[in-house]
């Protein structure tokens, strides 16, 4: 689905085959949207530095704030696949969503906030035993394509390729705790090498030193790393997890040890249970996690790109205007609470969440600590089931503070220093019905 104003749906159905090691799943989706116009940033309205800063970060990636068409109405293949399955490993072809990493609400490099691509998979089933633990993972190739909004006038008019890897390992003398990686990198179709490394240029070493020639030249690329952790504690009902990116590679060894906090991201959350009845298996879940993509104080003496954004590959991290991994957006930031009530596939609960949108383009803007935009929303969830019926639904209201940056700089000796900017609310709601076979 996309960013829009007013009705919105999307449908979804197939089915799924298996005879012997070959499956095939087919389940294209449908995306219709009204699609109404709205508010979004006033060129007209802003100062010359506001109004290039806006355009400098979108020369860099493909993230439009809204998308063409009245309604929109695209179909996708959705999460539809062709495999070979032989023990705990299958390859194939898939248009599937892809979540790396343990986070719940957002992920560094791979979530479903986009839609799914085209891509081909090697990947695991089940954990992969061994003397030292267990392993999963999966490595991926595919096509990205743009939004042809009008944010892609300028760029370079060639898809780009999609390499990737996750692995996780699950020590066997640590029961619980799974460690992994994962690492992406794009680069142009028309500038894929040839060769093994040329086809998969994930396995490419890290650091810049490695990468460039005799005369400093290399192809235009742009690649993202990260390492996870995620604790459970069964008996208590528990865990913790966190994930810790980068932007781009190192220009060496050193250079990652002395500044490992360049361009840097991160992920930090923590899931607790509490059960309240043993007989009918009801319990109380509480969950908070935050995501911090805003740039820190190193941008200050050595610039760094918008997590997700490469003068290299203007089109950034995304697929169709959306972003591959977080979808709050580069230079954002988001904390997020939940209490939920639940029993089998039935479960109630409120969300509280605070979303900050990029901050590194307001620091472009201005640096008064009154003007950033803020969202802060309060969200009811629910899930219910009824025979072979499955109902979740979710409704959020949300107070926008200074909505796309909208303030009006009042003097700091003023009585009404923190008095407010552009404030405006806004409702949201979902509802999803499922059938159950």
């Amino acid at each position: 689905m996309i960013p829009a104003r007013g009705y919105q749906t999307l449908v979804s159905g197939g089915f799924f085959a298996k005879l012997g090691p070959f499956s095939i799943q087919l389940q294209p989706e449908l995306v219709w949207a009204e699609n109404k116009p709205f508010e979004t940033f006033r060129p007209e309205e802003k100062t010359p530095g506001q109004r290039a800063a806006y355009n400098a970060f979108h020369s860099v990636i493909d993230f439009p704030e809204s998308f063409p068409g009245q309604p929109y109405k695209k179909a996708f293949w959705g999460q539809s696949s062709i495999r070979l399955t032989f023990g705990p490993i299958s390859a194939g072809i898939s248009s599937e969503n892809l979540w790396w990493g343990p986070g719940i609400h957002n992920a560094l490099l791979m979530t479903n906030s986009a839609a799914g691509f085209n891509h081909g998979t090697i990947n695991s089933v089940r954990p992969i035993g061994s003397f030292i633990g267990s392993f999963e993972g999966q490595i991926v190739g595919g096509k990205l394509e743009s939004s042809n909004s009008p944010f892609e006038v300028g760029k370079r008019n060639d898809w780009r390729y999609f390499s990737g890897i996750v692995l996780s390992y699950q020590p066997r003398w640590v029961p619980g705790l799974f460690l992994g990686g994962t690492r992406s990198f794009l680069i142009y179709n028309l500038d894929i090498s040839s060769g093994f490394v040329g086809n998969f240029p994930v396995f490419e070493p890290n650091t810049k030193t490695n990468k460039y020639g005799a005369d400093g030249s290399v192809k235009p690329d742009d690649q993202r790393i990260s390492v996870f952790a995620r604790w459970v504690l069964p008996k208590d009902h528990f865990e913790a997890y966190f994930e810790f990116g980068h932007e781009d590679g190192n220009y060496n060894t050193r250079d990652f040890l002395v500044q490992i906090d360049h361009t840097r991201a991160y992920i930090l959350g923590f899931r607790k249970l509490f059960n309240l009845n043993q007989a009918d298996k009801s319990y109380i879940a509480f969950n908070f996690e935050m995501t911090q993509l805003e740039q820190n104080m190193m941008d200050k003496d050595r610039a760094a790109a918008y997590f997700y954004s490469h003068g290299q590959i203007p089109q950034g991290y995304t697929n169709q205007g959306q972003m591959l991994g977080a979808g709050i957006g580069p230079g954002s930031n988001m904390q997020t609470t939940s209490l939920t009530w639940g029993k089998g596939l039935k479960s109630i609960g409120v969300q509280i969440e605070r979303y900050v949108h990029n901050n590194d383009l307001y620091y472009q803007f201005s640096k008064d600590p009154r003007g950033h935009w803020v969202d802060i929303s309060l969200a009811a969830l629910g899930q219910w089931d009824y025979k072979h019926f499955l109902l979740s639904s979710k409704f959020v209201l949300i107070r926008s503070l200074n909505y796309e940056y909208n303030f009006q700089t009042i003097p700091a000796d003023s009585t009404q220093y923190w008095a407010p900017g552009t404030d405006i609310y806004n409702f949201q709601g979902s509802l999803s019905i499922s059938y159950l076979f």
